[in-house]
């Protein structure tokens, strides 16, 4: 389980661009600050401590949707699944069109046994036109897969490719690499 959550990190890196290491420039002790120091730590495989600066973001702005968001990825990937989900509904919660938060909560519910639930947050994503709607096919894939639905992984995995060749490749090398 602890290689699938590094793919899952890897993964939203791939995705949000990079945007896991802040731009710098950001004035010390505000919310972005805390942001961008967790984000370094996250990178640094840091989770406490990342989502320590999270915590203190959170605590100057209640309504920063992206400090939320960065910690249930730190929670995931410390296999903290109840608490990502619980972050991951509050950025839903301030940012219903934040899909990232969808696929974060999706990956926590898999990770949890709760596949259905995975399934319907990445269809919410498969179903707006967003850049993240390949990596959504790719990861509904995998959870088919491990519920024993092979046709539908793999007609998943398919349509993933059609949308994106050059993210999924990546993904299934990275995937291939760790396994």
């Amino acid at each position: 389980m602890n290689r699938i959550r590094s793919v899952f990190l890897l993964g939203l890196v791939v995705l949000i661009g990079g945007s896991l290491i802040g731009c710098g420039g950001v004035v010390e002790n505000t919310p972005n600050w805390h942001l961008d120091q967790g984000n370094v730590l996250v990178a640094q495989g840091h989770y406490d401590d990342a989502i320590q600066e999270y915590n203190q973001a959170i605590y100057l702005d209640p309504g920063f949707t992206k400090a939320y968001f960065w910690r249930a990825v730190a929670h995931y990937q410390m296999a903290e699944y109840p608490s990502a989900i619980a972050d991951s509904n509050q950025a839903i919660k301030l940012d219903p069109d934040k899909v990232e938060a969808y696929i974060t909560r999706a990956a926590a519910y898999s990770a949890s046994g709760q596949h259905d639930l995975a399934i319907t947050d990445l269809n919410k994503v498969i179903e707006t036109n967003s850049g993240m709607r390949g990596i959504a096919y790719l990861y509904r894939g995998y959870v088919h897969s491990r519920n024993g639905e092979h046709d539908l992984a793999i007609a998943d995995r398919d349509r993933a490719i059609e949308i994106d060749p050059d993210l999924v490749y990546t993904a299934m090398s990275l995937i291939y690499r760790i396994f």
